[in-house]
C-alpha cells in the first residue's frame, strides 16, 4: 500500500514517520541530489525491485522501538512513527509521494481526485474506486470522508485529535453523483489538500469520541490494505499481520510481517545475530557501525524530510520566561551536538536553522539568526534580568535551584549522550540538568505528551507537506489548555497567522516565501530547537526488496519481500 501521510509523528531514537517538510529531498536520475559539499546523498535507498524479481512468500521480522497502545494515528497519543510502520501497511491513504514529494493519487483507492472549482470556494472531487472496501466488507464511500472530516475539524473536544489543521478548513463534505463520488467544500483556501484523509479510518471509527478515542486501544478492528491484523503477543511484544487475500491490489509477496518491539540497543544485538530483517538503526554511529559489520546485511541511507531537536516545555514552571527559554537555548551548543550524533554516520554536519524546510528542500533559508547561536555570555545575561542568580554553580531565584529535567527513553545511548553534552554547557550558565532516563515504551505517552519534562530530544519525521503538518507542533492552544500535538506548549496568534497564510496559498512559492515569516516568529517563541537534518539509516538483510530508507518515498507494502 502507498500510504500519504498526514500529521507529524514521533520517534525515539530510530525516527520512523512523519512532520512538516515539503520540497524534494533530491534528484538526479539516481535519485540522488547533493548537499552542496563533496558527498552526493541519495533521495531515497530501498533495494528498488520490479514485482518478477520479488519471491513470493516469506515472513518479515521487523524490528520497532515500542508496541503503542493507540492505533488510531488521528489520536494524539497514536500520532507515532512507530504506529505509523505498521499501520501504513493496513490502512487507506488518497495519495501516496514518490522520492521526489510527487504526489499521485493511490488508485487502489482514488481513481481521481482534482480541484474541481476555485471560486467562491475551493473545491475538491475524489472519484472512489469501487473496488476498495473494509476488512469487515463494507465498501469504502464518501461517508467515511465526511465521518473522518467530522471528527477532526476540532468542533468538539471530546475528540481527542493529534491536529485539526485542513479539516478545520473545510466546510463540508458531501455525497456526489453516487457512493463513490466525494464532494468536498473549503471555507477557506488550503493549499496541502492532498493531505488530508490519510490515514483514513471507517466512519464507524469517527461517529462517536467514544469509539474514536477508545475502539482502537491495543485494537486494530478494521483493516483494508494489502495486508490484515494478525493478533497482538503482549509477552513476545510483537504485532503480526498476514497477507490479507481479499485485497483487491497486487497481491502482497510476502505471507506476514512480524513487527517485534524491544528497546534500541536491544534491537541491534537482534539483528547482528539474525534475529531480525529490518531495523531503523538512527544516529547512532556505533549501531551503524555493527550493522554495517554484519554478514549478509547493509545499511541504506537516504536523506528524508527528519530533523534532531530538543523541545522546550513552555508550560514547565521553570521554563514558562521566553527569555529564561532563551537563554538556555543559547547556552547549547547544536555545532558540538550534531558533530557528537554524527561522527562516524557518512553524513555532513550542517546545522539544521529552519523548523519547516530541510536543508536539502527548496525553500530553505536560515531564520535562526542570533536566536540560533552558542552565545552562553548572552544567555548569563538574560538569566540574570530574568531574576536567576548565581548561587554557588547553581542559579537561584526566590530559593529555588534552576534545575531542569531533559527525560530521555532507556536504551536510546544517543539520546543520553545528548543530554550530558547539554548538561555540562549549561552548567557553564549556572543552569543544573538532571537526566532522566524512562521506559521507552512510556517515553511519549506517559511523559512527552502530557508535558511532563523541561527538555527533551527525540526526532520529528516529515511529509512532502511542509506547513500543515507541521503546523500541529506549533499552533497555539486558544483555550490555553489543549495543545494536542504542540509538546511545546507554547505558541501565538502570530504564529498561527501566518501559518495559516502559508497553508492557504494555492501557489507554492508564495507559500514557501510564507512559512519562512511564520519560521521567523517560530525562532524567537523558543520552543523546538532543530538540531540538523537527520539522514536514515535502515539496517536490512541486504536481499530485502523495496524497503529501506524512504526519504520522501511512500512504501508499496505489497511489493516487499526477498529477492534470494
Amino acid at each position: 500500500m502507498k500510504a500519504a501521510r498526514l500529521v507529524l509523528a514521533l520517534a525515539v531514537a530510530a525516527p520512523l514517520a512523519l512532520t512538516g517538510c515539503g520540497g524534494r529531498s533530491g534528484g538526479g536520475a539516481g535519485g540522488a541530489g547533493s548537499r552542496g559539499d563533496d558527498r552526493t546523498i541519495r533521495a531515497f535507498d530501498i533495494n528498488p525491485r520490479p514485482r518478477d524479481q520479488v519471491k513470493d512468500g516469506g515472513t518479515l521480522r521487523w524490528g520497532i522501538n515500542e508496541l503503542p497502545a493507540q492505533w488510531n494515528r488521528n489520536h494524539v497519543d497514536g500520532n507515532l512513527a512507530v504506529a505509523a510502520s505498521v499501520s501504513n501497511a493496513l490502512l487507506p491513504a488518497p495519495f501516496y509521494s514518490d522520492e521526489k514529494a510527487e504526489i499521485t493519487p493511490d488508485r487502489d483507492y482514488v481513481l481521481e481526485a482534482e480541484v474541481t472549482a476555485r471560486r467562491p470556494r475551493q473545491v475538491v472531487t475524489y472519484t472512489l474506486n469501487p473496488k476498495a472496501h473494509w476488512s469487515d466488507g463494507k465498501p469504502i464511500t464518501w461517508a467515511d470522508y465526511q465521518a473522518q472530516w467530522r471528527a477532526l475539524n476540532g468542533k468538539d473536544p471530546a475528540y481527542r485529535i493529534a491536529s485539526a489543521t485542513g479539516y478545520q478548513d473545510i466546510e463540508k463534505v458531501a455525497r456526489g453523483k453516487d457512493d463513490h463520488e466525494v464532494v468536498v467544500t473549503f471555507a477557506r483556501p488550503f493549499g496541502d489538500w492532498q493531505s488530508l484523509f490519510g490515514p483514513l479510518l471507517p466512519a464507524a471509527t469517527n461517529s462517536s469520541a467514544e469509539a474514536f478515542n477508545t475502539g482502537w486501544l491495543n485494537r486494530i478492528p478494521v483493516t483494508a490494505g494489502p495486508f490484515k491484523f494478525g493478533g497482538f503477543d503482549q509477552t513476545a511484544k510483537t504485532v503480526t499481520l498476514v497477507r490479507d487475500d481479499a485485497w483487491w491490489g497486487d497481491r502482497a509477496k510476502l505471507d506476514r510481517i512480524i513487527y517485534r518491539a524491544a528497546e534500541q540497543d536491544s534491537l541491534i544485538g537482534a539483528f547482528s545475530n539474525g534475529e531480525l530483517d529490518i531495523i531503523d538503526v538512527g544516529p547512532s554511529a556505533p549501531d551503524y557501525a555493527r550493522a554495517r559489520a554484519t554478514s549478509g546485511a547493509q545499511v541504506r541511507q537516504a536523506a528524508g524530510p527528519d530533523f534532531r531537536h530538543f523541545t522546550f516545555n513552555g508550560s514547565s514552571e521553570l521554563l514558562r520566561d521566553r527569555n529564561v527559554r532563551l537563554a538556555v537555548q543559547l547556552g547549547i551548543n547544536r555545532q558540538a551536538i550534531a558533530q557528537s550524533d554524527l561522527q562516524g554516520l557518512d553524513w555532513p554536519i550542517a546545522l539544521l536553522d529552519n523548523h519547516f524546510f530541510m536543508n536539502t528542500q527548496e525553500g530553505y533559508q536560515d531564520n535562526a539568526g542570533e536566536h540560533g547561536a552558542y552565545n552562553p555570555t548572552r544567555a548569563r545575561q538574560l538569566l540574570d534580568a530574568a531574576g536567576w542568580r548565581l548561587d554557588g554553580a547553581v542559579r537561584k531565584k526566590n530559593g529555588k535551584p534552576l534545575e531542569l529535567r531533559f527525560v530521555v527513553p532507556s536504551g536510546v545511548q544517543i539520546s543520553k549522550q545528548e543530554g550530558e553534552l547539554a548538561q555540562s554547557m549549561l552548567a557553564q550558565i549556572g543552569v543544573k540538568l538532571t537526566i532522566r532516563s524512562v521506559p521507552s515504551g512510556d517515553f511519549f505517552t506517559s511523559y512527552v505528551i502530557p508535558g511532563n519534562f523541561d527538555i527533551t530530544p527525540f526526532s520529528y519525521i516529515g511529509t512532502p507537506y511542509p506547513v500543515s503538518s507541521s503546523f500541529g507542533i506549533y499552533a497555539n492552544a486558544p483555550d490555553g489548555k489543549t495543545w494536542n500535538a504542540n509538546f511545546g506548549r507554547t505558541g501565538s496568534a502570530a504564529i498561527d497567522e501566518a501559518m495559516s497564510r502559508a497553508a492557504q496559498s494555492l501557489d507554492p512559492a508564495e507559500g514557501r516565501s510564507l512559512a519562512n515569516v511564520a519560521d521567523r516568529l517560530l525562532w524567537q517563541e523558543v520552543n523546538v530547537l532543530p538540531l540538523y537534518q537527520r539522514p536514515q539509516n535502515v539496517a536490512v538483510k541486504e536481499t530485502l526488496a523495496n524497503v529501506g530508507a524512504r526519504g520522501f518515498y511512500d512504501l508499496h507494502y505489497e511489493n516487499i519481500g526477498f529477492t534470494a
